[in-house]
């Protein structure tokens, strides 16, 4: 039998139409929308790329978004103190440095200044601290975990007591993921394995994975003899492994590949996400959805 589809494009859609509706229910309550500015500093083009789908998915629910371009050479000293100006902006309820940096700036630093509660992509290390600590502490939970949760709960994947195995343990992913999946509530509840390159047996761990959750970064990495049959399989990798000439522009386009073999273990699982399309279109989504919890949390609405 071959797996059901978890389609992130899907799921996005409508997530996005349930908070276009809240942020026209606010607006006509409370006569405020969410206001989120993206720093973006140089002209990188997969950084121009992004932020550019940041503002338009902002423009489509009715935020107020402000796109706030520097040049590469901007001193650390300015750019600390630009967002010293919009964490005291009140209009402002989330505030996003597009990285990398440039070389002469200092990420974490930078990262850093931003106000806890305007960090809307969850990386300061006090909502670092709150995701650990769990339940009504956590504000802003990172956005790709907070997307591949959001994709487990809306396929319907069972969570409580299951065998979660993570695959990979970076700061962005593989951390937050596993912490998120052991906490209690909707979800999560889940016992945790957190797997890595000096980890003697991945198979063996895989194998066991009611859920496996993979972001190692290393294409087709996962074999289909490492996936249980009936599994769900949570494939974050996003490899580019080549080009092809596009049948509908003629122009150029990268070839992706996922970590897991997704050929093969559409046979095996239960439910799987493609790449693209599973968890990739979930971040941006999720980073709209913090920032409407940052006004919310303002409004004493949550």
């Amino acid at each position: 039998m071959t797996a059901k589809l978890i389609m992130g494009t899907e799921i996005r859609e409508t997530i996005l139409e349930e908070l276009a509706a809240e942020v026209k229910a606010i607006k006509q309550t409370h006569g405020v929308v969410p206001g989120l500015v993206t720093i973006l500093v140089g002209a990188n083009p997969a950084s121009i790329s992004y932020v550019t789908l940041k503002v338009k998915t902002a423009h489509r629910l009715g935020y107020k978004e402000i796109q706030d371009n520097q040049a590469a050479t901007i001193s650390e000293k300015d750019l600390l103190a630009l967002i010293g100006r919009y964490n005291q902006d009140d209009s402002i309820h989330g505030i996003l440095v597009q990285l990398p940096l440039p070389k002469h700036i200092d990420e974490k630093k930078v990262l850093n200044a931003i106000d806890p509660d305007k960090d809307v992509d969850g990386f300061h290390p006090v909502n670092v601290g709150r995701l650990m600590i769990g339940g009504s502490e956590v504000r802003f939970p990172p956005c790709t975990p907070a997307g591949i949760q959001e994709l487990i709960v809306r396929a319907g994947v069972k969570t409580d007591g299951a065998e979660v195995v993570v695959v990979g343990r970076s700061n962005i992913v593989g951390k937050p993921i596993a912490n998120m999946m052991l906490q209690k509530g909707k979800g999560a509840n889940a016992t945790v394995t957190v797997v890595h390159t000096a980890t003697r047996d991945l198979a063996f761990h895989c194998k066991r994975a009611d859920i496996l959750i993979v972001a190692a970064g290393v294409p087709g990495l996962v074999k289909p003899e490492w996936i249980k049959p009936g599994a769900c399989v949570i494939d974050v990798g996003v490899n580019r492994v080549g080009e092809k000439v596009s049948e509908k522009t003629g122009q150029k386009v990268a070839i992706l590949k996922g970590d897991v073999d997704f050929d093969a273990a559409k046979q095996i699982a239960g439910s799987i996400t493609p790449v693209p399309g599973g968890v990739g279109p979930m971040t941006i989504t999720m980073l709209m959805k913090n920032t409407l919890k940052s006004l919310k949390f303002k409004l004493g609405m949550v």
